[in-house]
């Protein structure tokens, strides 16, 4: 039987669905979005599929339109940002900010979602800090980076993308790796412990956490720790202020935390009486947790593949 051209184009374009998708999360700081231009890239790319001459690989080819759709997207649109990205910590745990809907979040993505290989990458992979510090950069030096750095590609095959030259390229490359520098921890800053201690750390933080212990909390978190509520636009930073924080939130609450994974880090599904609350990714330095980023959307937790209610 003859292949159709329709069939023949899933069949060779299907297997990168899912590393686009990461693609298009890193530029763009959203999972849903990201999903819209990986759609917005197969249809594109189905257009032109009569016109593809295999001078550059499949992969090559639908990462160029990936590319150049985000890019179209960043145009219009504002940079998603978590509430350390706004301006300096709170103090009061008992005057939280008001909730403030016009501001774009960035989102968490599901280990489930992403490719596989961006997982495992360690600092060029899906790190929520190194997700939310690329937000900071000028969309050119976004792509360039990730292209670069991320994707492994040549100065020549980067300019080819985007209509650059190689020494352009070179260039906002150079001015991309500083700022990120300035923004995202170092690898060894970020080091998580070998996966005994890391499993006996989580395993400790669940349990102090449900039974709100704020001296079992104390043990476990960093002096500077940091915690973090999109879409609630405050944040706290250092254990002190975290631990009232936290005393002053979970005092007469019933929760639970659910193991999940999130951008290559281990997180929890926050219920609260039974309800889906938040999804909280940790990140963990040496045997202590050194950041909590709890994304209080009920609606991500279904997106995690888990129920809405316990």
């Amino acid at each position: 039987m003859i292949e159709q051209p329709h069939d023949e184009f899933v069949r060779l374009t299907g297997p990168f669905r899912r590393e686009l998708l990461t693609h298009c999360y890193r530029m763009l700081g959203s999972v849903q979005d990201a999903e819209d231009l990986v759609q917005e890239t197969y249809l594109r790319a189905w257009r032109s599929y009569q016109d593809f001459e295999g001078r550059a690989s499949m992969r090559t080819w639908l990462y160029r339109i990936a590319t150049n759709a985000c890019l179209n997207a960043l145009r219009h649109g504002s940079r998603r940002v978590l509430p350390a990205g706004l301006g300096g910590p709170s103090t009061d745990p008992n005057a939280l900010d008001p909730r403030d809907p016009e501001i774009p979040w960035l989102e968490p993505i599901a280990d489930e979602q992403a490719d596989p290989a961006a997982i495992v990458a360690g600092r060029a992979g899906l790190r929520l800090a190194l997700i939310a510090a690329l937000q900071h950069l000028p969309a050119q030096q976004r792509t360039v980076l990730i292209l670069r750095d991320v994707l492994a590609w040549s100065a020549e095959e980067t300019a080819d993308a985007l209509g650059l030259t190689a020494t352009a390229v070179n260039s906002t490359l150079q001015r991309a790796r500083a700022r990120l520098d300035r923004l995202e921890p170092a690898a060894d800053e970020i080091a998580e412990p070998a996966e005994p201690e890391r499993r006996d750390l989580l395993d400790r933080y669940a349990d102090a956490f449900e039974r709100a212990d704020i001296d079992a909390l104390a043990r476990l978190l960093t002096e500077d720790a940091v915690w973090e509520m999109p879409p609630n636009p405050s944040w706290f930073a250092g254990r002190d202020s975290v631990l009232r924080l936290l005393e002053a939130r979970l005092r007469g609450a019933r929760t639970r935390l659910v193991p999940v994974r999130a951008n290559g880090q281990p997180g929890f599904a926050m219920y609260k009486d039974g309800e889906a609350f938040a999804i909280q990714v940790v990140t963990l330095r040496g045997q202590a947790i050194a950041a909590v980023t709890a994304f209080h959307d009920s609606a991500l937790v279904e997106r995690f593949g888990l129920p809405a209610r316990l």
